[in-house]
């Protein structure tokens, strides 16, 4: 059976999130799970962030009793290194880590690491996506121009979970300017509004919410809110 995915809005390597991790760790049946953190979508923010981010996710899931591996993919020829696909296929739990999601799809689409990531979820273990993470996870990604970050409408992500979009910090913004953003969704897309330390926990069409706060479910112009412990369908 394929393993879950995890959707996360923002927080990720903070106690906050801890509770959050500490089920997904379980949730793959391991005593001590193996753990890849993928910091490459903080790439484009310099060496000095990207290195940060792999630090706090080390301690973060030590912390919670994982064995864990930081795969170094900056760009596109560090996706295709056999040796880090290797590392992403023997993972219990990968992570995505937040920053910029356009540097992030252009990475990892149709590469190695990204085949080894597909490979592991089909037997079973979980794919994480945070902020930048989650948006590429999905079949529609939404972009971005900055400034005034507006949308320029949306693009096929990674395709994982299929049919969906993710607005992440989506407590960070007025609904009103949501509601802009989902009117230009590809018609039949569901788009997910997750707040900030909060997460929407998948696996085959049912999902679960986990954290502080709440997941938006838009359905064209319907929309229902879900919190911590409740569960929807897709």
């Amino acid at each position: 059976m394929a393993g879950s995915v995890a959707l996360v809005g923002a927080g990720e390597f903070l106690p906050v999130m801890a509770a959050v991790d500490a089920e997904l760790l379980a949730s793959t049946g391991r005593r001590r799970p193996r753990v890849v953190v993928l910091p490459t979508a903080s790439w484009p923010d310099g060496e000095e962030v990207f290195l940060r981010w792999a630090a706090l996710g080390v301690e973060h899931f030590e912390g919670l009793g994982a064995e864990v591996e930081v795969v170094l993919v900056r760009t596109r020829p560090d996706a295709d290194d056999a040796a880090h696909a290797q590392a992403v296929g023997e993972a219990d739990l990968i992570y995505l880590s937040g920053g910029k999601p356009d540097h992030l799809l252009r990475t990892l689409a149709g590469s190695a690491v990204w085949a080894a990531a597909l490979a592991a979820n089909a037997r079973g273990s979980v794919i994480a996506g945070c902020s930048a993470g989650a948006m590429v996870l999905c079949s529609e990604q939404a972009r971005f121009r900055t400034p005034p970050r507006l949308p320029l409408g949306f693009e096929p992500g990674l395709g994982l979970v299929q049919g969906v979009a993710v607005l992440p910090h989506y407590d960070r913004f007025p609904e009103t300017l949501a509601a802009v953003r989902i009117a230009r969704a590809p018609r039949g897309t569901v788009i997910l509004g997750i707040d900030e330390d909060t997460a929407a926990i998948g696996r085959e069409g049912s999902w679960l919410v986990r954290g502080a706060g709440r997941v938006t479910v838009w359905r064209g112009r319907r929309s229902e809110r879900h919190r911590d412990g409740e569960s929807f369908r897709i």
